[in-house]
């Protein structure tokens, strides 16, 4: 399994961390907000620019960031923070769980199992708010996982904001429980399919943390 700052019996850290894959987006805003700052001390008129570009940098810092956890109990926790969208059985017996992330919730998602990882499938799409019903056609990373329930898939959908989707890691990968599998920039949707005759215990409308809420009854 892999060895990721937050396996069971790790403390969380107080320090920042800031989600992988964010570079490309921060680090020109982060430049940017330093040069007009810098400015702005001898013309004062590059404030103009310098304080809203450093709003927007330190925006990104909290959309970005990547809190430690110690992972909750239970076979399946949930993949994203986010809330419950909707709760629908699937023809095959399995139930998917549809998560709704807004652009304030942490936006890097966490295996809901230990296992290995089986594939890991990019779908091009649009990109419709993750909250229209035809999300499903949207931009997506499929996921599959071999795990003690057996096949576990999860999907991660773009959304309106959210046109990148970064995976953490590969095909063959073996993951540990609640570890750090992507990224989603922005708002988004995470759907995690249960097994058949594996019940949901939360509810649409419920909040949820990646990693530590649990979502399988039993």
């Amino acid at each position: 399994m892999s060895n990721d700052a937050d396996s069971r019996g790790t403390s969380p850290s107080r320090g920042l961390r800031l989600a992988r894959g964010v570079s490309p987006w921060l680090a020109p805003t982060a430049a940017a907000a330093a040069v007009t700052t810098a400015l702005a001390t001898r013309r004062p008129r590059w404030a103009l620019a310098a304080v809203p570009l450093t709003a927007l940098t330190g925006a990104m810092l909290w959309f970005f960031r990547d809190p430690e956890r110690r992972p909750g109990t239970g076979r399946l926790l949930s993949p994203a923070d986010g809330v419950v969208q909707s709760i629908d059985p699937w023809p095959d017996g399995r139930t998917r769980v549809a998560i709704f992330m807004s652009p304030l919730d942490v936006h890097v998602n966490r295996a809901p199992a230990a296992g290995t990882v089986t594939s890991v499938e990019y779908v091009p799409g649009g990109f419709l708010p993750a909250f229209n019903k035809d999300s499903d056609k949207n931009e997506r990373v499929v996921w599959h996982f071999d795990t003690a329930l057996g096949d576990l898939e999860l999907v991660q959908i773009a959304g309106a904001v959210a046109r990148r989707i970064v995976p953490y890691v590969a095909a063959g990968a073996k993951v540990a429980q609640a570890e750090r599998i992507g990224l989603i920039r922005f708002g988004s949707r995470v759907d995690v399919y249960l097994p058949e005759g594996v019940e949901p215990a939360v509810t649409v409308g419920q909040r949820t943390k990646a990693g530590v809420t649990r979502i399988d009854r039993g």
